[in-house]
């Protein structure tokens, strides 16, 4: 094990030496891989020293208890040993998940897309509620939200939301987001206390920068419209909101938030680019899938995920057949347990790929 966390350091040293590189400085694209790398093995750094520190801590009691002669200090030593033959096993599992090879998209800010799916008005009410959980979410992460297009449901909610996040690792964290999310209540418009089932789609796509994706600007067509909704009177007669058409794909984004015709250009070509990128990476997802389980993509995108059942108070996740019956905190926001959960499936998933590795 120590042999093969030597190999970390050295990587380790390496990347402190080619982040104050002036080539390495100078590639925008380079310099942030060269970063997430050096932030990301610097967590694991500490964890290695750690581990260090237990095993010279039990080799010294070790040694202490073959020459030592005074009882207390024989039963301190002894003590050591326990600590740390309790301390290495877990330390060293945390360190394989760490350096279990990451998705390089986790890094990213992300696009989130929620559409209301069947069920009619309690469906754009449900939507609206999946908005609310995910922006509380967000700001228990420290992440920033940022409202890029709605579509308002007749009875609330929304038949269509997309907004941003960015903040750290937010791909890596939201990306088992991406599914059919379904719900069972009494709807609002229900006079028979009768329970429905409603859905709602959620797709998180990663934020594709300007060298991720070019985008030819003779293969968009440009449409300016007068926004509709919130927004005052202005916003409402002025043509400021922007949709695109990529022409080659079909792919349509569009922006009315803003007042500001260029500022709504700006954010509906972040979407497109988001859209265009998520195109290419789904392709890859698929390939991989094919090649070993993932929680990420099963290749069909309207997979149902998510059971939220309003009657019971129960939460459950299909993938990992995970049930929870606290929905009220989790419609707050605390989503955290589920993707720790999520995420640690899918690292034990990949730690079976690399196997003999470590």
């Amino acid at each position: 094990m120590l042999d093969k966390l030597q190999i970390v350091k050295q990587r380790f040293d390496e990347v402190s030496d080619l982040i104050i590189q002036p080539d390495i400085i100078s590639d925008q694209k380079r310099y942030i891989e060269i970063n997430k790398e050096y932030k990301d093995l610097s967590k694991v750094i500490r964890k290695i020293e750690a581990y260090q520190s237990y095993v010279n801590s039990l080799a010294e009691a070790k040694d202490l208890i073959k020459s030592e002669t005074d009882a207390e200090m024989i039963e301190m030593a002894k003590s050591e040993i326990e600590e740390a033959q309790i301390k290495l096993p877990l330390l060293e599992e945390e360190i394989k998940m760490m350096l279990v090879p990451k998705d390089p998209e986790d890094a990213k800010n992300v696009m989130v897309e929620i559409r209301a799916g069947t069920g009619g008005d309690e469906a754009s009410i449900f939507a609206g509620d999946l908005y609310r959980m995910y922006t509380k979410f967000c700001a228990n992460q420290g992440w920033q939200t940022e409202l890029v297009d709605l579509n308002e449901g007749t009875s609330g909610g929304f038949k269509e939301v997309i907004f941003s996040v960015s903040g750290e690792d937010v791909y890596g964290t939201m990306k088992f987001e991406s599914g059919t999310h379904r719900v069972q209540r009494v709807p609002q418009t229900e006079t028979q206390g009768r329970v429905h089932t409603s859905a709602a789609t959620v797709m998180v796509l990663p934020e594709a920068e300007e060298f991720d994706i070019e985008i030819n600007p003779a293969d968009v067509r440009v449409d300016f419209f007068c926004s509709s909704g919130p927004g005052g009177q202005s916003v409402n007669t002025t043509y400021s909101a922007v949709r695109l058409t990529h022409i080659p794909t079909g792919l349509v984004a569009q922006c009315q938030d803003q007042k500001s015709q260029h500022k709504n250009k700006d954010k509906a070509f972040q979407v497109l680019r988001s859209r265009l990128y998520e195109r290419e990476l789904a392709k890859r997802q698929e390939e991989e899938a094919a090649k070993r389980k993932t929680l990420v993509t099963s290749g069909d995108r309207s997979a149902k995920i998510r059971t939220y059942n309003y009657p019971q108070g129960r939460f459950t996740d299909h993938r990992i057949n995970l049930t929870i019956y606290d929905l009220d905190s989790i419609m707050n926001g605390d989503l955290l347990k589920i993707i720790d959960e999520l995420q640690m499936t899918e690292n034990t998933e990949k730690l079976k790929e690399i196997g003999d590795t470590f």
